[in-house]
């Protein structure tokens, strides 16, 4: 049996009983939360390395449980959700998801998702094993406890800001491609679906660069893609 730990949060019986049987014939352990309270509670007591979560809880909105666990951890969220509104799946990713899969989905799918996520966060755990602190400016990122800081204060960053961080910062002053960014963080969506990128852009920058004009960590590079300024 797999040490791997999937936290399900899922009010739909039968959607809920496939998705267990699919984690269990594939050799991860779960645990299935039916309300937004239980995951929550779950999710500090269990510790999964990702967690599946329905928006439409009983008790309350999805989108709140992705609020709790965004401040104080960076578990990989995948949102399942029969909402396919852009907007819904905009706000989710803007809250702190990592990725969106709408009913009715593949199981396939659903499974290649998971093994993406746990490849994204070991690949960062391993790339920063030697290298503990990197520091530019007033910024300070502590890898080896996946925090970052401006100004000493911690950055409040989802999994999926957080790892575009250390991609840019890992990075600094080279332009990463639109491409490059897509195959790395999200490498099984379209290479021209840039929704995700662009959602994660734009908080990295309201967390990096607040409102002081002589501070500026990201740079566009028009049609190609984005650089890490050193400051």
């Amino acid at each position: 049996m797999s040490k791997t730990r999937i936290l399900l949060v899922e009010d739909d019986q039968e959607v809920g009983r496939l998705i267990t049987m699919t984690l269990k014939a594939n050799q991860y352990q779960f645990e299935w939360a039916r309300d937004g309270k239980t995951a929550l509670a779950s999710q500090r007591l269990f510790q999964p390395a990702v967690i599946l979560l329905d928006l439409g809880l009983p008790d309350i909105d999805g989108v709140l449980v992705i609020e709790k666990i965004r401040q104080n951890q960076l578990t990989p969220i995948i949102v399942i959700s029969a909402r396919s509104d852009e907007t819904d799946k905009i706000t989710a990713l803007d809250k702190g998801a990592d990725d969106y899969l709408i009913k009715p989905f593949s199981i396939n799918e659903m499974l290649a998702r998971i093994r993406v996520a746990l490849r994204r966060k070991a690949y960062l755990e391993n790339t920063h094993d030697e290298q503990r602190i990197y520091q530019n400016g007033p910024l300070k990122i502590d890898f080896f406890s996946q925090t970052a800081y401006l100004d000493q204060q911690p950055l409040n960053l989802t999994e999926t800001t957080y790892n575009l961080l250390c991609l840019l910062a890992d990075n600094t002053a080279k332009v990463l491609t639109h491409g490059f960014l897509m195959r790395t963080l999200w490498p099984d969506k379209p290479l021209n679906d840039t929704t995700s990128l662009r959602v994660a852009i734009a908080a990295l920058r309201k967390e990096l660069e607040p409102e002081r004009e002589s501070l500026k960590f990201i740079k566009t590079h028009i049609g190609v893609g984005y650089s890490f300024i050193q400051n």
